[in-house]
């Protein structure tokens, strides 16, 4: 087994619910492709080792990988050997899966470990009855991913064979973390944390692997190394601790202040049984008329559009750097915040943003999915609910989108769907509001978000005017429901395409909105005519800049796709930090 310093990405995946006992599965593995889908008939599930080597949590389409295969995927298999510690005895042995792009089944000495379908959650299987502590087992796990068969969620992954206009690479298999975990058998699942920051308290919502009477539940917040409140109660499922934190600190996007908590299951002897570190920011997010409010106080969004994409790892950052990274560029550039374009971000990356205090809208990658009818529906709504569970405890994500400019265009439009999808997300998290769709057809949604790639700023800035009645600018105006005062937000536009001379011999694909500016200089004007266009109107209370960076032949963002700057970002910044004339 490998040191955790010597393989790719070491760090703990899940950084908001960190047990000590954990093995990074990172790294070398073996794999075959199965492009006639008849892996299974030939006992691939058997396999004690396949033929070429990948790294992994490295897609095979990517340069990290070591594969960089960029053909269509149907299947792909992978084997490694795992060591389970002799210390996990009596132990719950977790394997955990950061994401598998898109249906996943995993074995152990070919027997079946368990089965996942969706490409963007991340999940686990239980396989305690599948292995022994001192042992050593052959895991082997099976990826299926049919980018065209319009039943599954692909986001910007491309349906042809060549990255074009704004779909790129695709990711198929293991995409993120894979590592073991060793629990207690009454352990914790999950804890949902529902800060409160009007009343100054903390409610932790507990679930356990398994139930047994005369266990408690205890949570401890610490501010540094103070103990500053701390809550018990039995161990039953769903038995909400709530407790009130003295000269509560805030969480926001100028102090964004974490509290430390450690999670802790305790038996009838008053013994610590299973433990679990984590820390929560103390903040509240509501809709206040046309306003979006953060702690009581309306917020102005400035926030880029970021599609997580990596010249060398695709989905997947090349390190936990680079995610931090990414938002020290955007916030060097003048933003707040992002919105989380079609992409499900690594949990590090909500690590980070809660500790940079970064705003961010989380989304699901609808695109891909053939609507209405068919099995889609059923396997997002699915997948939805994961993806919120997984990321509902981080202070800096402030927005839920299920879906990305629903209309005919890009899949369908089904208004019971989108309906789903919002009730859906509030009953899974009251705390937060939902923007049902981005941009196009809105259905029922807290917040109206419009898209305008429109590059005339004196064009733009009469088209986004209110009407006399009150009324309010939208591309798609049916079908849709009418405005109705919500928090009214550009959550897409701009998109200018520059190419920098070093760059312009690898351009013969190059994308981007309207006609591109002949000098840096005419850049820079239309940028800020845009941002004027905006900023001119005050029922607009935000907006979304397409984008952080170029992906691919897509050459509209404010810095490469290696990373590099653009742009005099001094002059960036000074444009995107412009507030509204009084």
């Amino acid at each position: 087994m490998k040191k955790q310093d010597s393989i790719p990405r070491p760090e703990h995946p899940r950084p908001q619910f960190l047990r000590p006992e954990w093995i990074n599965l990172n790294g070398t593995w073996s794999y075959a492709f199965d492009p006639g889908l008849s892996g299974g008939e030939r006992g691939l599930h058997l396999a004690t080792g396949f033929p070429q080597k990948i790294t992994v949590p490295f897609c095979p389409e990517s340069p990290l990988s070591g594969v960089r295969h960029v053909d269509f995927i149907p299947a792909i298999w992978y084997h490694r050997t795992i060591r389970i510690p002799a210390a996990w005895r009596g132990r719950r042995v977790l394997l955990h899966f950061g994401a598998v792009d898109y249906e996943c089944e995993a074995y152990v000495d070919g027997a079946p470990a368990g089965r996942h379908i969706g490409g963007a959650a991340s999940f686990s299987f239980d396989i305690t009855g599948l292995v022994k502590p001192g042992g050593t087992h052959h895991l082997v796990v099976h990826a299926v991913d049919d980018t065209r068969s319009g039943s599954q969620m692909l986001g910007k992954q491309s349906q042809s064979y060549h990255s074009a206009g704004c779909m790129y690479t695709r990711t198929t298999g293991i995409w993120q973390t894979v590592w073991l975990e060793a629990v207690h058998p009454q352990g914790l699942k999950a804890v949902h944390v529902i800060p409160d920051a009007c009343g100054g308290s903390f409610t932790f919502i507990p679930a356990y692997h398994e139930i047994m009477p005369g266990r408690q539940f205890r949570a401890v917040v610490h501010d540094h190394a103070h103990v500053v409140a701390e809550g018990r109660a039995s161990a039953a499922q769903g038995a909400a601790v709530t407790v009130k934190i003295p000269n509560p600190k805030l969480w926001s996007p100028c102090t964004p202040f974490l509290y430390d908590i450690v999670f802790q299951v305790i038996d009838q002897r008053g013994r610590v049984i299973d433990e679990a570190a984590s820390y929560a920011g103390m903040r509240t997010v509501d809709v206040a008329g046309n306003q979006v409010h953060l702690n009581g106080e309306p917020v102005y969004l400035r926030l880029v559009l970021d599609q997580g994409f990596y010249p060398d790892g695709i989905w997947t950052a090349p390190s936990d750097a680079a995610l931090k990274g990414d938002i020290e560029l955007a916030m060097r550039a003048g933003f707040n915040g992002a919105r989380l374009h079609q992409k499900v971000f690594e949990e590090r990356f909500h690590y980070w943003a809660d500790r940079l205090g970064y705003l961010t809208w989380g989304e699901s990658p609808s695109w891909g999915m053939k609507l209405p009818g068919g099995p889609a529906a059923y396997n997002f709504l699915n997948e939805w609910r994961e993806i919120i569970q997984r990321d509902r405890n981080h202070p800096s994500l402030i927005a839920w989108t299920p879906f990305n400019e629903t209309s005919g265009k890009h899949g369908g439009f089904d208004a019971r769907l989108q309906c789903d999808a919002y009730h859906l997300t509030k009953a899974l998290d009251p705390t937060r509001p939902v923007n049902d769709a981005s941009g196009w057809s809105h259905t029922l949604t807290d917040l109206f978000t419009v898209h305008t790639y429109e590059q005339s700023p004196a064009r733009l800035r009469k088209s986004l005017a209110k009407t006399a009645d009150g009324g309010v600018w939208a591309w798609a105006p049916q079908p849709q429901v009418a405005y109705a005062g919500q928090p009214y937000i550009v959550d897409e536009f701009g998109g200018i395409k520059w190419i920098p001379r070093r760059h312009r011999a690898f351009s013969d694909r190059s994308w981007g909105y309207g006609n591109a500016p002949k000098s840096e200089q005419e850049f820079y004007a239309r940028l800020e005519g845009l941002v004027d266009a905006i900023l001119a109107h005050k029922h607009i209370c935000g907006f979304c800049y397409t984008q952080l960076t170029d992906v691919e032949q897509e050459q509209n963002g404010i810095y490469n796709y290696n990373r590099t700057r653009k742009f005099d970002m001094k002059h960036i910044a000074r444009i995107f930090r412009k507030t509204q004339p009084r």
